[in-house]
Order: structure tokens, then sequence, then C-alpha cells
């Protein structure tokens, strides 16, 4: 049991479903629409920035996630196997079941301000949202970006909530003294496939408005488009449709990622396709065979029509605010939808 940086947050009721957490930590449940069915673990975590092993595969050394599981639902998440660490199933229990680190930004100020911390970039949502369901509650981001902006700290965040707008004053403070970037997570703009499999999301719609808020406010957005879903949502239409979108929005760059299917999300991704797409099954068991990646010629093709098309429709020609020394438009407010997640 992977449990080593976390620390029970006090006394409370013990879940026999969960042995880990029988010793006593506080477990919550809120009697509120948008959080039936849903537990939290309240947990005390013993350091909050964390060191990525293999960093030098991905293009960020050091992360802040404050929570983890994520009630965004999402069928393919790759971080699905992580809550198996946990002694809960990588399924409904990630969906349900999220640990908050209630400290996170007691530690974050604490860690940042420690004599050997280098003044390292900082990614968050890399494993899950920050700006998921939850955090409409715990508050935890406000607590974080203000020991970052504070500590001057370049950071970033990768997200599919409207609610990283909540925090638009501190990330504007924050990009007055230190790097600050945001990437919104948009692979497929498919009204029906959207409510299928990211069921715990804004519309993506909504995403796109938020990328277009936060340049019009100076802090530079990207779309990363992901995952992109062979046979569901690779046609040469439905990528065009998308990029479309996405260059509306005003985003700085585009990202395609193919879905990929690492153990864990894998199992879950293939049994929600065998009840609604049977058809596909074969085709994606020969696609993935066993490995978690398609092909390297399918991943390349797909890039690079995406590449074409973002060059086409004109993605990354708009400057954010900040740089063309514009004064910035007021954020769309929060609507009953993004409300509804929180």
């Amino acid at each position: 049991m992977r449990w080593d940086n976390l620390r029970l947050a006090g006394p409370g009721r013990a879940d026999p479903a969960v042995p880990l957490f029988a010793r006593g930590a506080v477990t919550r449940t809120f009697d509120t629409p948008e959080f039936k069915g849903m537990t939290f673990y309240e947990v005390r975590a013993k350091s909050i920035i964390n060191r990525v092993p293999g960093a030098s595969r991905v293009p960020f050394e050091y992360t802040i996630n404050p929570y983890r599981g994520c009630s965004h639902g999402c069928i393919y998440c790759f971080a699905r196997k992580t809550h198996e660490y946990l002694d809960l199933d990588s399924g409904a229990d990630f969906d349900s079941k999220i640990v908050v680190k209630v400290n996170a930004a007691e530690l974050a100020r604490k860690e940042l301000a420690a004599p050997r911390w280098g003044g390292h970039h900082v990614a968050m949502g890399t494993n899950v949202d920050p700006y998921q369901r939850a955090e409409g509650r715990y508050q935890l981001m406000r607590g974080i970006l203000a020991a970052l902006r504070d500590a001057a700290n370049p950071f970033s965040i990768l997200t599919k909530g409207t609610l990283i707008l909540r925090d638009l004053d501190l990330l504007t403070e924050a990009a007055d003294s230190a790097e600050v970037g945001a990437n919104v997570s948009v692979g497929f703009v498919d009204p029906e496939l959207w409510r299928a499999v990211e069921p715990g999301t804004p519309n993506p719609r909504r995403r796109l408005e938020t990328c277009a808020t936060l340049n019009d406010n100076g802090i530079g957005c990207g779309v990363l488009m992901a995952p992109i879903l062979p046979y569901l949502t690779d046609s040469p239409a439905q990528l065009d449709r998308t990029v479309k979108e996405i260059a509306e929005s005003g985003a700085t760059h585009i990202v395609p990622i193919v879905l990929h299917l690492r153990p864990g999300a894998r199992q879950w991704w293939m049994a929600w396709l065998a009840r609604e797409h049977p058809r596909l099954v074969p085709r994606y068991l020969e696609l993935y065979g066993r490995g978690s990646y398609a092909p390297k010629s399918y991943r390349q093709r797909i890039t690079g029509q995406v590449q074409e098309l973002a060059r086409g429709h004109g993605v990354g020609r708009a400057t954010p605010a900040r740089a063309r020394r514009l004064p910035p438009r007021p954020p769309v407010p929060e609507g009953p939808e993004q409300l509804t997640l929180l």
C-alpha cells in the first residue's frame, strides 16, 4: 500500500470497505445532488511538491496534486490505476472515492520557501484534475496559487474544469512576477460522446470559452486535444470540426494526443466499449494489441492531420492580452452548468 506520503487528518468514522481508512481517517459525504454517491477522505500529506519519476520523458519535473481520484469520471483516464495503490479499485472507486490533501496549501507555502527548493516549474493537473468537483468545496487551489504567487514561482495548469476562472485574480497576479501557463483539455466537441465518456465534466464548448477568457486576461492558454478516440472522433470531418472550434477560442497552441490505454484504464474503457460499441471491440484489440498505445504510424497520421488543420484554421495567431497590452475583457460568468459541478 502506497500511503507513505499521507497521514490521517483526524478522528472520523471507519469505512469497513476500505481497510486503509479503517484506522480513523476523516470520511465525509455531503447531502447535496452534486456530491451524491461520493465519499471524501480527508488526509494530511507529508509533502506536496513531488518530483516526477523518469522526468526526462515528460516536459515537467515537479508536480502538485491536491486530490487523488477524480469526479470527472472520464472512462479513458490514464490515472485510474493509481487508485489501486490505495486499496481502491480503478473503476467506480476512482470516480467516487476522492482523497483530499487538506493541508496542501500549507505544505506548498512551506516547501516553496525551503532553502533547497530551486524555483523549478511546477505542473498541476498532470495526474487528476485540480479543478474537479471537490475543488468547489475544498478550495485548495486558491491557497496553492497564492503560495506560488508569493514565491514568484513559475507554474502551469491543465484542466477540464471551468472553475479555474474563479482564481483568475490569483493567476494574473502570479503572472506579473513569474511564467504562468494553462491548457484546457478538449479532445472532441461531439455532445453525445462527451456525455457518454466524460460525464462529470463541463461541456467542451464551455472549456473553450474558458480558454478564450484566460487568453483575454493575459494567461496564455492552449488546448490539449486529448484524447482523440480511434473510430469515434478521428474522422477528417470530426477532427476539422474540433480544431476549428479550438481555433475560434483563441488557443495559443494545440497538442493532439491519441487515446492510450494503460492498465486500469484499459479494462474500464474496453468494458464500456463492449456495452456501447461492441462492433469496435475487435478493431481496438487489433489496434492496441496488448500494449497501451496505438501504432506509431496511426499516431503520426492523426498528429499530422491535426497540425495541418491547425495551420489552416489559424491556431496560435492570436496573442494573449498581456502581450498585446490591451485591457482584458471581464471573465465569462459561471453558468448553471458549471455550478452543478461544484
